[in-house]
């Protein structure tokens, strides 16, 4: 089954991009059960994607790209992280840098601008996200990204 896959998550792009430009922050799509105190959270929203048949085609998607800081200077962390967050997402897209096996970010669009968010794992309110560290400053931006899968498929390659 494995070796019919042509192209993985659309989200693990926008990991190795973080990753690579910000090395000293852990940059995860799940929340581990002890977080750092400096964290960046990856989370594809759903209903927004699309693939027309074109081997080569471009997939895109809505992500909420949340910084968490658990300092007494948490809350001005976490808006500095989510821009320097920002401007590596952006400095991807206009370098065309690609990242092997993973493709490169054709368009980025910032959907809604860095936003400090409640906590909700201790709010009265509906939970969004059940694995919310408590003690945390959340920021959360959300992006429209488009990227450029890798051409790879073993049925469209040219014999060698």
């Amino acid at each position: 089954m494995l070796e019919l896959v042509e192209n993985g998550p659309v989200e693990d792009i926008l990991l190795a991009v973080l990753r690579e430009g910000l090395p000293d922050i852990e940059v995860v799509s799940l929340i581990a059960d002890a977080p750092p105190p400096t964290f960046i959270l990856v989370r594809r929203l759903p209903g927004l994607g699309d693939w027309s048949g074109d081997p080569r085609f471009t997939d895109f998607g809505r992500f909420f790209v949340n910084t968490f800081t658990a300092d007494p200077d948490g809350d001005e962390k976490g808006a500095l992280l989510s821009e320097a967050a920002r401007v590596v997402l952006r400095n991807a897209w206009l370098a065309h840098r690609s990242y092997p096996g993973l493709g490169s970010i054709t368009s980025i669009r910032m959907a809604i601008e860095p936003s400090r968010r409640t906590d909700w794992a201790t709010s009265s309110g509906p939970v969004q996200y059940a694995d919310l560290p408590t003690g945390f400053w959340r920021y959360d931006t959300q992006y429209q990204i488009k990227v450029r899968r890798p051409f790879h498929s073993p049925l469209l390659t040219p014999p060698t």
